[in-house]
């Protein structure tokens, strides 16, 4: 089944690469939709300069609204105002809802408290620390791809291949769509 509802949290200065591969493969490949939330509903811009007109407000964001969740990264989420989004990770992965958080992502992930008991990875385990002071660290994974554990999908920024393919794989486990996305972006590191 592809009609699947998945959620993208942005904040100002998100990071361009780490939502297009994922949000276009999970729109147009395999039918998903698609809402943009935003702090209070507002235009965000990214890092490349793209404004971004939400469908709705961070705010409002409830379970009922998705299928599966994806927390882009921003430099935003090292604020200590950063938006708190905890509560509906949490209950997102309560109720089985596949959760990726790339990059600064991460940040919100472990101040919810998600990271304690699964296997994750970021932009480096200092990042967490210097930024989340009750970050433990003690199942991070240093690694240049992203992480799967416990329906949540870790990586740092300088992997949303990996990312995309790892949270399209959660929510549509058995799809031949996944796997060729997969075969598709490796070969570009092939050697030639």
């Amino acid at each position: 089944m592809t009609d699947k509802r998945i959620a993208i949290v942005l904040i100002d200065e998100f990071a361009d690469w780490e939502l297009g591969l994922f949000a276009a493969a999970a729109r147009a490949w395999l039918g998903s939709s698609i809402v943009h939330y935003t702090p209070g509903g507002r235009v965000v811009r990214s890092m490349g300069g793209l404004s971004v007109t939400p469908e709705a407000a961070l705010e409002d964001l409830t379970l009922e609204d998705f299928d599966a969740l994806a927390v882009i990264g921003s430099s935003g989420w090292e604020a200590p105002d950063a938006p708190d989004v905890g509560p509906i990770l949490r209950a997102a992965l309560l109720a089985e809802r596949p959760v990726g958080a790339i990059c600064g992502g991460t940040l919100a992930a472990a101040r919810a408290g998600i990271l304690k008991e699964r296997r994750h990875t970021s932009n480096a385990a200092d990042y967490l620390r210097d930024h989340v002071p009750d970050y433990d660290g003690s199942h991070y994974v240093e690694t240049p791809r992203a992480v799967i554990d416990g329906g949540l999908v870790t990586a740092p920024g300088s992997a949303p291949a990996s990312f995309a393919t790892g949270l399209l794989g959660l929510i549509w486990p058995d799809h031949p769509v996944v796997g060729e996305l997969t075969a598709m972006i490796s070969a570009e590191h092939r050697a030639a």
